[in-house]
């Protein structure tokens, strides 16, 4: 059930499986296995229902059995905004656990029902054909590669390989909540046409990644510490979808109306997190919180609170936008490269 490219991915290298004991990761579990993939794995238990426990036991009874590192998080409470709380701490927890195992890939267990999932919200609230084509089987970050080995399948195709072969996995009662939004277009929409037109549905999402691949320019963002830059390309839509590709690695999802802020303002601040300053030929990102743009802290190197007038007149010939400025004041070696790289232009 596993392509080959996938296994070529993931032979001989170190991954992580984000596991949850649902069908689709249960079911990724054991093709794994079957394709003597190594890897361990890492789950996160929200405490939000009764069964958690029992599937954070089921975890560390295959880990056990399988010889396998468990790695589990006992999540904080979420008092709003769920869904997009629940993916930031799974991802931050990923991704620290990648920084110090030194994992090469991370492995999800979405597939095809997730991606039409996505791609129907995308299109019903305004998309593009990148956003469309959504999630991509394999995904280059900073440190590692996300890997998506089930995306072309169905879940009816998972449920059946884990009955054939007799393998427990639980079913999350959340998924029936017609509340949360993804709940109401997978039951609504995803689902049905899924089961009418399953074959259409997969080719159209082959033509749509070959499509993306020729449309879609790839970026090196570079990075100083919590710096981010990259040059511009060719138009403000690429632009816009690096940023969108650069802040998703952050746990960050832009909004459509903070997309449109993208295409009509030089700078903009999104979601009170980052600051994103579209500066002649380049990108800058950066982290943003009010008290630092508005209160310089105290720097060892000058002992005074202020910027001094001669960086002010630097940032003013250069026409480095003053929102930024805070953050270069405070970051020298990033000050440095913004300089380098307009001085350029």
């Amino acid at each position: 059930m596993l392509e080959d490219s996938f296994l070529d991915i993931l032979k001989n290298k170190k991954n992580l499986l984000a596991f949850s004991a649902g069908v689709d990761s249960t079911a990724l579990f054991f093709l794994l296995l079957k394709n003597n993939i190594k890897f361990d794995i890492a789950i996160v238990n929200y405490n939000v229902r009764k069964q958690s426990q029992k599937e954070l036991e089921y975890a560390q009874e295959l880990a056990s059995i399988h010889n396998l590192k468990i790695h589990s998080l006992n999540a904080p409470k979420i008092d709003k905004n769920f869904e997009a709380k629940a993916r930031e701490i799974r991802y931050d927890f990923f991704e620290e656990l990648i920084k110090t195992y030194a994992y090469e890939n991370l492995i999800t267990a979405h597939h095809l029902g997730d991606r039409l999932e996505w791609m129907l919200m995308q299109f019903c609230k305004g998309a593009g054909c990148a956003e469309i084509a959504g999630m991509q089987k394999v995904q280059h970050r900073n440190s590692y590669t996300l890997v998506r080995p089930l995306l072309k399948l169905d879940k009816k195709e998972l449920f059946a390989y884990l009955h054939a072969n007799n393998i427990k996995y639980f079913e999350d009662e959340s998924n029936l909540d017609e509340d949360i939004k993804r709940n109401s277009f997978r039951h609504s929409y995803a689902s049905p046409l899924l089961d009418k037109y399953l074959d259409g549905i997969k080719k159209s999402f082959d033509y749509l990644d070959e499509d993306r691949a020729a449309l879609i320019q790839e970026v090196e963002i570079k990075n100083i510490k919590d710096f981010a830059y990259f040059k511009k390309l060719q138009s403000k839509r690429a632009d816009i979808f690096v940023i969108d590709k650069y802040l998703k690695s952050k746990s960050y999802m832009l909004s459509a109306s903070e997309r449109e802020m993208l295409k009509k303002e030089k700078i903009t601040i999104v979601g009170r997190k980052f600051l994103v300053n579209q500066e002649k030929d380049f990108v800058f990102i950066v982290p943003y919180s009010q008290e630092n743009f508005h209160t310089p802290r105290v720097l060892p190197h000058n002992g005074s609170g202020r910027m001094p007038k001669e960086f002010k007149e630097e940032c003013r010939i250069l026409k480095i936008d003053p929102k930024l400025r805070p953050y270069l004041y405070e970051n020298e070696e990033a000050f440095l490269k913004v300089k380098e790289l307009l001085a350029s232009v």
